[in-house]
């Protein structure tokens, strides 16, 4: 069968290689073109790729506003490029501004429409969800509350796992001694405290000087910012302590650094589930474009913007946002969690039931299986009608 997948950003992209892989183990003649990236490349080809992520992870109102010819653009392409392709099916990954658009446009041609890891309706923009139950066909989502949520507006959904257990399980059977990891990367024995400031360049912009604000309070330990290939490096020293005695800069090496953290200081997002699945106690801040910030209290339906917080309905990890994102504040909470404070302990503990939450691995290949019996399903049905 013919596969048209869509993914919009880097961890898309890591679960949609999986996914991609999933089904080629259950229809070894799958053909795939895709949006995505290098994961999803190695897995269906790069002469599939169609768009790469780096091109098209715009995030935030205003950004996106700024951006909006270039988006215009994409879902054009998008929609030619599925229209030659003629797929059996069309599965969207996240990114649900650009993939619901897709969606409808796929409805009217009837194209089979899957939806993996469904849009955070339930944060915001809960007008999506009617778009979600005209243009999807089915839906798998990756959160066991979700299921319950859209099942109360009229739209059953399958639940199978998070993929992130998938990739934390692969990292495991990779992981290397701390003492090979600190000689490799030139690090000294302090201990280390690791600063994710985000995949896209506006975040790093704006969230890494309040890190590294943070780290000048403590030159016990060592702050390990961690960077991603697609961004340069100047990105990350610009306006930052990157220079300063305490603060190096490690590239596409998340895992590994998070595996030998003592704590951490995380942009909100994705990355805030894996440091507190890889039991690294953190400190979660934000800081965006005003305008975005402004509209987003406005429009937010949740109480918190970690995913930590938001799986177990709680305060598990301390949110600075926005206009709290106070230096002071901010070593204090970092103090809290760090060996021998006050909130190490009890942030333990609660990982440790997130984790109980939120499965095994495999997630990806087992709704990989399901989608495959899906179509196989729907494809002997049309042909008996």
């Amino acid at each position: 069968m013919r596969y048209y997948i869509i993914a919009g950003e880097a961890s898309g992209d890591l679960h949609g290689s999986k996914l991609m892989e999933g089904i080629r183990m259950q229809d070894p003649e799958a053909q795939f073109r895709f949006w995505g990236g290098d994961r999803m490349a190695q897995v269906g080809g790069s002469e599939n790729l169609v768009k790469h992520y780096k091109e098209s992870a715009f995030m935030g109102f205003w950004e996106v506003l700024v951006h909006l010819p270039v988006i215009l653009g994409q879902i054009r392409l998008c929609k030619r490029d599925l229209t030659a392709f003629r797929p059996d099916v069309l599965i969207l990954i996240d990114y649900a501004g650009f993939n619901l658009q897709i969606a409808r446009f796929a409805k009217k041609r009837g194209i089979p429409t899957y939806y993996y890891i469904a849009p955070k309706v339930w944060a915001w923009k809960e007008s999506r969800v009617k778009l979600i139950r005209r243009y999807v066909d089915r839906l798998f989502v990756i959160f066991p509350f979700e299921v319950d949520y859209f099942r109360q507006r009229g739209i059953e959904a399958f639940y199978f796992g998070n993929p992130i257990m998938d990739a934390l399980a692969e990292r495991r059977e990779t992981s290397e001694s701390e003492e090979h990891f600190r000689k490799r990367n030139k690090l000294d024995d302090r201990p280390i405290v690791a600063l994710l400031a985000g995949s896209r360049a506006s975040e790093v912009i704006h969230n890494l000087p309040f890190m590294t604000a943070i780290a000048n309070h403590f030159p016990q330990y060592q702050f390990v910012v961690a960077g991603v290939s697609w961004l340069e490096e100047n990105l990350y020293r610009r306006g930052s302590a990157c220079s300063i005695g305490n603060v190096s800069y490690l590239r596409d090496q998340t895992y590994p650094l998070l595996s030998h953290a003592t704590a951490a200081i995380v942009t909100s997002g994705t990355a805030t589930l894996e440091t507190a699945l890889m039991q690294v106690p953190e400190l979660v801040c934000y800081w965006c474009n005003p305008i975005s910030g402004f509209i987003g209290k406005l429009v937010l339906k949740i109480r918190w913007v970690s995913l930590v917080n938001i799986i177990m309905n709680r305060e598990v990890v301390r949110e600075l946002l926005y206009t709290d994102m106070v230096v002071e504040d901010g070593v204090k909470e970092l103090a809290a969690i760090l060996p021998k404070g006050e909130k190490r302990e009890r942030m333990e503990a609660d990982y440790a039931e997130l984790r109980e939450k939120m499965g095994e691995a495999g997630a990806s290949h087992r709704v990989a299986a399901k989608m495959v019996e899906l179509l196989k399903e729907d494809s002997s049905a049309s042909k008996r009608a």
